[in-house]
């Protein structure tokens, strides 16, 4: 299985990628897109030019690796994709190839989360768009795509990744609730910046707490982020 699994920033998306390596039947890809995405736009991410470096900057190049073998000669391959980073221009053909899974997460705590490491995101920054899109996309030519929510996950994990696996047709395996602590050799260049709390854990955290209070800018990002969530989340597991 060649599962691509769509997120946005701040969202589990890397515990949810450590989980899947922890099976020890997937190898695993981490936002091989992000160089592309950052040549086309010429957004200054932070380290952008070790990103660029360490990355194929032709996304024609990154769909090749991605159907190509896979890593390790493993008989599944996790792909954690950032949605925002399917830009406009990019292939998107061949997503029909691979098992496509939404991950999602209230965009308050996506607006909260991201703007306190990149300054001033917009809409287009993290992801529920460009999610909603694909999703659509994808119903569309007959496909059923998974979408799961965060914070059913971090309420019951075991629950909620048993049924993940029962809608992929995999089978159970316990290892996929722990992983050992520390980076891992799969990790973006830019993991330095963004998973210090991921590099300290070792399973997912606990129930999310309330919601956060946001100022008037990061309020205005979730607003205009719900209505995406909100469709997703209507189809969710």
């Amino acid at each position: 299985m060649r599962l691509a699994v769509w997120s946005g920033p701040r969202n589990l998306s890397t515990a949810m990628m450590y989980a899947f390596a922890a099976r020890g039947d997937f190898a695993a890809v981490d936002e091989p897109f992000y160089a592309a995405y950052l040549a086309r736009t010429g957004l200054d991410h932070p380290m952008r030019e070790a990103i660029l470096a360490a990355q194929p900057r032709e996304p024609e190049t990154v769909v090749a690796q991605l159907l190509g073998a896979v890593p390790g000669g493993k008989p599944h391959f996790y792909q954690k994709h950032m949605a925002q980073h399917m830009i406009d221009g990019f292939p998107r053909d061949w997503v029909h190839a691979v098992t496509n899974v939404f991950l999602i997460r209230h965009p308050a705590r996506v607006a909260a989360s991201f703007s306190a490491k990149y300054d001033n995101p917009t809409l287009d920054d993290i992801g529920f768009r460009q999610q909603a899109e694909l999703h659509d996309a994808l119903s569309a030519a007959g496909a059923a795509p998974v979408v799961i929510d965060s914070a059913d996950i971090r309420q019951d994990p075991e629950a909620k990744l048993r049924k993940l696996c029962a809608a992929l047709g995999l089978e159970w395996r316990p290892e996929i609730l722990h992983w050992p602590a520390g980076p891992k050799p799969f990790d973006g260049v830019w993991a330095p910046h963004w998973y210090g709390a991921v590099h300290e854990s070792t399973g997912f955290a606990g129930p999310d707490g309330p919601l956060p209070e946001l100022d008037p800018h990061r309020a205005e990002l979730a607003r205009a982020a719900m209505p995406f969530y909100e469709r997703l989340r209507a189809a969710a597991l």
